[in-house]
């Protein structure tokens, strides 16, 4: 099973994005994501933003892995 990340992005600079996901912050690969912003919400899989996200989506996926765990 893959499990993707839903994180905050804090800063962007070349193609990498700061990104704090439940207070720890960490360098992702933002390449393959145009337009992205800090404020943004972006789902993260194996240390690259894949998809632009809601902040509806991330509430979501953070409740989820509450249950999980």
């Amino acid at each position: 099973m893959c499990v993707g990340l839903s994180a905050k992005v804090v800063k962007i600079s070349d193609g990498t994005a700061v990104i704090d996901a439940g207070g720890a912050k960490r360098e992702v690969s933002a390449q393959l994501l145009e337009d992205l912003e800090p404020g943004d919400y972006v789902m993260v899989h194996a240390g690259v933003a894949i998809a632009k996200i809601t902040d509806e989506d991330e509430d979501e996926t953070d409740q989820l892995m509450e249950e999980l765990l």
